[in-house]
């Protein structure tokens, strides 16, 4: 009787042990890990704020932070995250059995359009640009060498004509898009790593009553060999960024830096 007695009280107890065991194995398989990490730039090894990290196959998702961290919660069963960001090839990655993975995004070729210098040194992509620019290498200024800058530019840019006004070492002028005064010299403004240079034409001197020297304007005592970059802004927008000084265009030259 003390047997059948034991053998009842198991069977009773069964059915609360299963639903135990049930409930234990569902909370196991919602149960998610934290998984942390840096993201960095292979072009220069520095963190990469707002990339995006997904969880493969679900909404789950965050970004780093100012110093490229993150932390993503993974669902149980989920074992690959996707890494991406604005300019670089996208990774997926195995997590494994990791809760520490960091990584190294690599940048796409081609993705961005080209970028160039406007006004106070901002950068802007080439394609967002609402007016023409110009631009000359600075070892194109050197294939063929020139007495100054100006010349070395003749012929480069569509829309820019160089010419001497007289004898080696007098001034050069450089008109964007054709003359648009008959008063003044319509030349552009220069600037050379930020700092505004006028290039006024025929710096002459009377010396004696028929003995003219033209001395040659400011421009043109730039040294090619130091010069990175020449980018000329056309057109009224342009010339927009720098006021009335810049009716003629702009000519934005960067030297080169140790």
């Amino acid at each position: 009787m003390a047997k059948h007695f034991t053998l009842l009280k198991i069977l009773s107890v069964f059915p609360t042990l299963l639903i135990i065991l049930v409930m234990g194995s569902l909370s196991v398989m919602g149960q998610s890990r934290m998984v942390t990490g840096k993201i960095i730039s292979s072009e220069d090894g520095l963190e990469i704020p707002g990339a995006n990290v997904l969880v493969k196959d679900t909404n789950i998702g965050t970004s780093t932070d100012i110093y490229g961290m993150y932390a993503i919660e993974v669902p149980t069963g989920s074992s690959v995250l996707i890494f991406s960001f604005i300019g670089y090839q996208t990774q997926e990655v195995e997590i494994g059995s990791r809760s520490v993975l960091h990584i190294t995004l690599t940048p796409e070729a081609g993705q961005l359009g080209e970028v160039v210098v406007t006004a106070l040194g901002i950068r802007r992509e080439e394609i967002s640009l609402g007016y023409s620019i110009g631009r000359i290498g600075g070892d194109e200024l050197n294939r063929v060498v020139q007495e100054n800058v100006l010349n070395g530019m003749a012929g480069k840019v569509a829309g820019v004509t160089v010419s001497s006004t007289g004898g080696t070492g007098s001034s050069v002028s450089m008109v964007i898009r054709g003359a648009t005064s008959l008063s003044s010299d319509n030349q552009p403004l220069f600037v050379v790593d930020g700092v505004p240079i006028a290039n006024t034409l025929n710096n002459v001197s009377q010396i004696g009553s028929d003995n003219r020297v033209d001395y040659g304007n400011a421009i043109s005592g730039l040294n090619p060999d130091d010069i990175a970059d020449i980018t000329i802004l056309k057109g009224p927008s342009a010339a927009a960024l720098y006021g009335s000084r810049a009716g003629n265009g702009v000519v934005l030259i960067t030297t080169k830096t140790g």
